[in-house]
Parts: C-alpha cells; structure tokens; sequence
C-alpha cells in the first residue's frame, strides 16, 4: 500500500512537529544516577527527549514492518540494562544514542518506500542494538540499591508503554502519517547528536 498524505495527516504531522520542537528545547539527554521507586523508574526513560523519540520510532517502525520489532526491542532493553547495570559503557555513547534514533526511523522510511517486504532479522537486528544503546544508559544510571528491580520494573513498564502505544495508535492511522512522523524523528535524530556540537561553538 502506497502511503498518501491528506490535510489531517498533514495537521497531524504540523503538531506532532510542535510536540517535538517543546522536547528539543529540554535537555536532550536526561541522564545521571537515577533514584529508586516503581514512579522514578516509570518517569526516567520518557525525561529525556532522545530516549522518549526512541521508543516513539520504535513503535513507527512495528507499525509498518512487524509487531515482532516490538520484541526485538525487548530483547535489546534486556541485554542493554544488563550490560550497563554491570559498568559497561561505549566510546561515544551519547552520539550512538541521538544516531540510533535516526536509524530506526529511517528503518522506517525505506520499509514504506519499499515494493518487497524487509527482512525481520536485519530490521530486528537493528532495532535490537538501537535500544540496547539506550538500555546501557539506563543500566549506568540505575540506582544501585535494594530499590533497583522495583526501578527497573518501572522503566521497562514505560517503555513498553510509548513503544506499544505507538505501534497500536499508528497501525490506525493512514500510512503518511507513520512516514512523516519518522522523517520528523530521523531529523530530531540529527538534531540532537549536532547538540554537544553547538554547546562548543556557544
């Protein structure tokens, strides 16, 4: 099905445009050691913008490939907690994570522009490592404490929360609306890995 663009798509997409212009303008990485609690948890992966638009694009993506995108994402969560839970950290973690959500959305785009359906292991591969980027930052800022599984219960919750949500508000909605919500997240992608860049020019 060829996605086509209507004027409520196109006033869809103008406000979710302003939506993302008001979470550009917060502090694009919310990150720092994290307190405990199922609330703090909960409120910790949509804080910060980059981690917010992941799971947005995430369930872009599910909506137009696969729901199995949705576990690829879970698996990559999983194995990126657990990784940073345990101190473990990647050069340049910070520009991967703004990078990873432009290449979830562009996931996206090429699967609506494609005429053959993609292959799930490639798209899963994919979303898998793009929330694991984001899952190790979690896991760097968890609190270390009896309060951590009560933490992590409240984080994983929102994140399957706004991913799921996603998929299940945009399998709905006509197919323009999906592709320019991801050309807006490919973009805001960009935006925010430029950010440290312009915090030096400053």
């Amino acid at each position: 099905m060829t996605p086509s663009f209507s004027f409520r798509s196109l006033a869809s997409i103008v406000g979710a445009s302003c939506l993302a212009m008001l979470l550009l303008d917060q502090p694009a990485q919310a990150h720092g050691i994290a307190q405990g609690g199922v609330a703090a948890g909960f409120l910790h992966p949509i804080s910060g913008a980059d981690h917010l638009l992941l799971l947005i694009g995430v369930g872009a993506a599910a909506s137009c490939i696969s729901s199995q995108l949705l576990l690829w994402g879970l698996a990559g969560a999983m194995a990126g907690g657990v990784f940073g839970a345990m101190g473990g950290s990647l050069p340049a973690q910070e520009l991967l994570a703004a990078l990873a959500i432009t290449a979830v959305a562009v996931l996206a785009l090429r699967s609506l522009g494609a005429r053959q359906a993609p292959q799930i292991s490639g798209c899963g591969a994919l979303v898998g490592t793009a929330v694991a980027v984001h899952a190790m930052l979690h896991g760097l800022e968890a609190p270390a404490d009896g309060s951590a599984a009560l933490w992590w219960l409240g984080a994983f919750g929102a994140s399957l929360l706004v991913s799921g949500g996603s998929f299940l508000l945009l399998r709905r909605l006509p197919l323009g609306l999906t592709q320019g919500l991801a050309l807006l997240l490919a973009l805001c992608g960009g935006v925010i890995a430029l950010e440290p860049i312009g915090q030096l020019v400053r």
